[in-house]
């Protein structure tokens, strides 16, 4: 598909205030370039759904994940713009796989931009859940674009991490709000 301008920006969403951040990047790119917002969720198969040597088993379970998947991807676009629409040319697009290779896949052209969010990884979960970003940046055949969290999601991180009873309303930065 040939997108206004040749290039596509590819965003790649699950939900998390990461990937928000990084759809909100993607669209000021589009609006500062051009082009055209391709949105991609991710989605693997259940291991329930793998029958014996990996053969795909029942079709209803995958087009009953691929559903959830297209609403997740739609709740995610309306969530980002509180209702609205992103203001930029957009298509959206559930892949099938593992999200690394999935937004790569979709990625493919040397003009396109591929714009993933990172996060705070401890240890353990670098371990065992691969980084999406450290993924596309080493496979990708274009340039990969890397947003890190907004200082407000590293707050409600570390509030969520035993401080959260103890979390002072006072250090959260809020623009535009005094204090009465």
């Amino acid at each position: 598909m040939q997108t206004a301008g040749g290039r596509r920006v590819v965003v790649g969403v699950s939900g998390s205030l990461g990937s928000l951040a990084a759809l909100h990047r993607a669209v000021a790119e589009v609006r500062g370039a051009g082009g055209e917002l391709w949105v991609v969720l991710a989605w693997e198969a259940p291991p329930a759904e793998l029958g014996p040597r990996g053969a795909v088993g029942s079709t209803s379970l995958s087009q009953d994940c691929r559903r959830a998947a297209v609403h997740e991807l739609l709740g995610t676009v309306e969530r980002a713009f509180g209702g609205g629409q992103p203001g930029v040319p957009t298509e959206c697009f559930v892949a099938r796989g593992m999200p690394g290779q999935a937004l790569v896949g979709v990625a493919d052209r040397e003009n396109d931009l591929l714009v993933v969010g990172t996060g705070h990884r401890g240890l353990l979960h670098r371990a065992l859940f691969p980084s999406v970003a450290r993924y596309c940046v080493a496979h990708a055949a274009c340039p990969v674009l890397t947003v890190p969290p907004s200082p407000l999601q590293r707050t409600l991180e570390t509030a969520g991490r035993g401080r959260g009873l103890r979390l002072d309303l006072g250090e959260l930065e809020r623009p535009g709000v005094s204090e009465v």
